[in-house]
């Protein structure tokens, strides 16, 4: 058996940055290959740009030599196994773009040896391992499964997750042969963390993104169930909270102004794209997505509710939006439903602001509903600021901000995410998601 005693790993980002380090915390060294050589030199100082990953432990690794980052691709001919780790994004038409994972996998090939063993970490759809990341490697004339190795195992981090890590969340293997599965099955021990091994890696591509669709479906559910609430008179935080006291067959999902991150958004589409090649069409799923999508469009359409009912219309009025980070907490705004929600203000000629502590730059557009590309910076949460909105806006429900004091000065409040339920004495004031919404 082939003992791998060096990793390099291709992208140091929200996956790559803490599989490094739970790599250097087993004792592994680690190469990291980063383009942005700003991103380099910040780690070779010993800072983290991803909060989830504290500075000491990147100071620690460096110091110690157990991780060395770079952007040199010339540096993993020394490593034993390479893992992928970078984004796989869908295009303007959503269907899936691997331009980052083929760039990887040609970025490899000249570098490849005999010996090697190549790990693809990024979501994707079933059959990238196989039949996109495996033929760019053997294009040098070296055969998987004969001269190098080549498996897939999925990311599962959750950013802003206390209790869940990339050491202690257990690992899903799939190799394209069993000696390749085995490798990386016992690579991965090395972290701490259990392995789950599969058939191949089509299966754990496809577990991954049954992982995601779970969530996007069990989510549109309760979107959809929010939308009937509002218009039956029902507050649907209220139902959920009843629904979870029973002890089995129920797990909680909440409403809210759309999905974001890296994965719920994105997963289901990938599956849909490739499902069409076997003449497949993955309708559940894809209803799921469409009620998703919907949300921001409903949220907005609240605004203009909340604004009507004080005589006021949307057009001309100015709307400071709360939180633009894909959830609470952390400073991830990667497809966060607060870029669609703010496109279609500006659409609707609405003056928009915003204030996240996380994310103090956010960028909306191109694209269809935006068509040049809009840098905003977030306003200072004063009390000035908040009285001069016609409305205040959440999308995001940071947990630091004084949601009393805030509806304490704001004219008119929407909450899309119920942050605001246990503020009674100011309900007037409150349009809720999911509730009936007569203030």
């Amino acid at each position: 058996m082939t003992t791998d005693n060096t990793v390099a790993i291709i992208g140091l980002g929200y996956v790559g940055l803490p599989l490094a380090v739970a790599f250097g915390h087993g004792g592994v060294p680690v190469i990291g290959i980063e383009l942005s050589a700003t991103k380099v030199a910040e780690l070779k100082a010993g800072r983290s740009y991803i909060p989830d990953v504290p500075a000491s432990d990147i100071a620690a690794l460096v110091q110690t030599g157990l991780l060395r980052p770079t952007n040199d691709y010339d540096d993993i001919r020394q490593a034993d196994a390479i893992f992928i780790c970078v984004p796989t994004p869908y295009d303007a038409a959503k269907a899936p773009d691997l331009s980052f994972i083929i760039s990887a996998a040609e970025s490899i090939a000249p570098r490849l040896h005999a010996g090697q063993l190549i790990v693809l970490q990024s979501t994707t759809y079933p059959g990238t391992t196989d039949e996109v990341v495996r033929p760019i490697l053997e294009r040098t004339g070296l055969k998987a499964g004969a001269d190098f190795d080549l498996a897939f195992s999925p990311e599962r981090i959750d950013p802003g997750n206390t209790k869940f890590n990339a050491i202690n969340t257990p690992k899903v293997v799939g190799g394209v042969t069993a000696q390749a599965t085995q490798r990386a099955a016992d690579l991965l021990r090395r972290i701490g963390a259990p392995v789950e091994i599969v058939s191949s890696a089509r299966a754990a591509e496809m577990t991954k993104l049954l992982e995601n669709i779970f969530r996007s479906v069990n989510i549109a559910l309760v979107n959809e169930l929010a939308l009937l609430c509002e218009r039956m008179g029902l507050d649907v935080w209220e139902v959920i909270r009843a629904a979870s006291t029973k002890p089995f067959g129920f797990m909680p999902f909440y409403p809210g102004p759309g999905v974001g991150g890296h994965c719920i958004p994105i997963d289901p589409l990938y599956l849909s794209w490739k499902a069409r090649e076997y003449d497949f069409h993955t309708n559940f799923i894809d209803l799921a997505a469409e009620v998703n999508e919907s949300m921001p469009y409903h949220v907005v359409d609240l605004v203009s509710q909340g604004l009507s009912g004080r005589g006021q219309g949307l057009k001309g009025s100015r709307v400071l939006v709360l939180g633009v980070a894909f959830k609470r907490d952390i400073d991830d705004a990667r497809n966060s439903p607060a870029e669609r929600v703010i496109e279609l203000l500006l659409r609707r000629g609405v003056n928009v602001s915003y204030h996240d502590a996380f994310v103090p730059k956010f960028t909306v557009g191109p694209d269809v509903f935006q068509p040049e590309k809009l840098a905003l910076e977030s306003v200072a949460l004063t009390d000035v600021v908040v009285e001069q909105a016609d409305c205040v806006l959440i999308v995001t429900g940071h947990s630091q901000l004084d949601y009393a004091r805030i509806i304490d000065h704001a004219a008119l409040v929407v909450d899309s995410c119920n942050v605001t339920v246990k503020l009674a004495a100011n309900q007037n004031k409150i349009v809720r998601l999911g509730a009936s919404n007569n203030p």
